[in-house]
């Protein structure tokens, strides 16, 4: 990690310290092994303006990444060879937790709107990104189809939705990540959670007839699993 990612990895991590250690360590957990964060940054994946909407942020690292990301490039701490970060891009998170989202707004402040709801009911404001990690896994697939549905109309034309979940054809490294999430929802307490993966060519398929153009990448760098981000640009003439 070069001297600017860590500065900006630690002017990140460093507001969780308020909400308590738990989640100072998980927040420093999750943006030093999970790739996803920072690759959204590298790849300048993000627009510069409009609102971003986190589906399910939980304690809101991304959205904090985000803000410390802004700064950083403000005070001139930013990795030579890394596009600007989002300058202005409205920042909001939504969980259905409540633990989390008090997490989430004592390490942000007021500078992020998290907001506690459920995703498949809550009304959606119309927005530029959506970005969903990790979410669908929990949603049954007519839920999974639904919650599509609601975040393609929330997307203004050309909008960019950010989708990660396990590609379950990916074999062994998926059968890794499958029992992974089993054990770390045994841990929260969640025992026998039912959880729906599809592979990455379906979802291709289901956000293809949606109106959006699709790319995928590989999200597991560093780790065993299998993940996948799917990046998905809307249709500009679609409503």
């Amino acid at each position: 990690m070069s001297p600017e990612a860590r500065s900006l990895f630690e002017a990140a991590t460093q507001p969780y310290a308020r909400a308590g250690r738990y989640a100072w360590h998980f927040a420093r957990g999750k943006l030093r092994h999970d790739p996803v964060y920072f690759s959204l940054l590298r790849q300048g994946l993000l627009p510069d303006r409009g609102r971003l909407l986190d589906f399910g942020c939980g304690q809101g690292v991304l959205l904090a990444l985000l803000e410390a990301a802004k700064a950083q490039y403000q005070a001139g701490a930013w990795p030579r060879d890394w596009p600007a970060p989002p300058l202005n891009l409205a920042l909001q998170g939504i969980e259905l937790h409540a633990d989390r989202v008090q997490t989430a707004r004592q390490a942000l402040g007021g500078s992020v709107q998290v907001i506690p709801g459920d995703l498949r009911v809550l009304d959606l404001q119309p927005c530029a990104v959506i970005v969903i990690l990790d979410v669908m896994l929990y949603l049954d697939e007519a839920e999974q189809q639904h919650l599509l549905d609601r975040a393609t109309a929330a997307l203004e034309p050309g909008g960019l939705l950010l989708l990660r979940e396990a590609d379950a054809d990916a074999g062994f490294t998926f059968q890794a990540t499958k029992w992974s999430e089993r054990l770390s929802g045994a841990f929260r307490g969640r025992f026998g959670q039912a959880l729906h993966y599809r592979g990455a060519i379906q979802w291709i398929a289901e956000l293809a007839k949606r109106g959006f153009a699709v790319g995928a990448e590989p999200m597991s760098a560093g780790t065993p699993f299998a993940n996948v981000l799917l990046v998905a640009r809307k249709d500009p003439d679609c409503g």
